[in-house]
């Protein structure tokens, strides 16, 4: 058994603006630098051995972070930890996608969850297995975070309500070739806030 802890990334200026970044390389703004170092800090009190990584940038800055905060070697970049990719909606706000692609409407180039999860769990094997009875960070994005915990409740959660927050963190273990979750690190949203996740 593995335990791999998920956290998504710090804010992003798309991620203020709600623009759907997908596979679309945006950096971390001040905030998010300021997310990550406090999610490195709240980390302080349990034991880790490692912290992998997403390639986009937002993403491997707030590992990089959360590294300095724990005093762990620099992260390793997972290839297959990318954000989902949302094709011709990548930059629009969801106002937008609604506007250009209306419910029912197939939106070129996204990405399936289910084709999320055939990249994403395979790579997530392969930092269980190289890292057998360990403690891992793995810093990737809320889309794929949310397809994990689809897949690991039989979709029930994430909730209508429920918000996976940048700076969240998430534990799961991986166990018999299966990831498990163990605790979902919700945010309420309350009925203004916006209902999806913007990478």
């Amino acid at each position: 058994m593995t335990r791999l802890s998920i956290v998504r990334h710090g804010q992003t200026e798309w991620n203020l603006r709600t623009r759907i970044q997908g596979s679309t390389d945006i950096p971390l703004n001040s905030t998010g630098r300021a997310q990550a170092a406090e999610t490195g800090l709240r980390l302080r009190g349990r034991h880790w051995d490692a912290i992998v990584t997403s390639p986009l940038d937002r993403a491997h800055e707030t590992a990089r972070i959360i590294a300095g905060e724990l005093e762990l070697a620099q992260p390793e970049v997972v290839e297959a930890l990318t954000e989902r990719h949302h094709g011709q909606i990548e930059g629009l706000t969801f106002a937008e996608r609604q506007s250009r692609f209306p419910n029912g409407v197939a939106v070129p180039g996204l990405e399936s969850r289910q084709e999320v999860l055939d990249r994403v769990l395979p790579a997530l094997g392969l930092v269980a297995a190289a890292r057998p009875g360990e403690c891992v960070l793995v810093v990737c994005h809320g889309g794929v975070i949310g397809t994990l915990i689809r897949n690991s409740t039989g979709g029930e959660r994430p909730r209508h309500d429920e918000l996976i927050a940048n700076g969240s963190v998430h534990d799961f273990v991986w166990r018999e070739g299966r990831l498990e979750l163990e605790y979902f690190d919700a945010t309420v949203r309350t009925l203004t806030e916006n209902t999806h996740y913007t990478g």
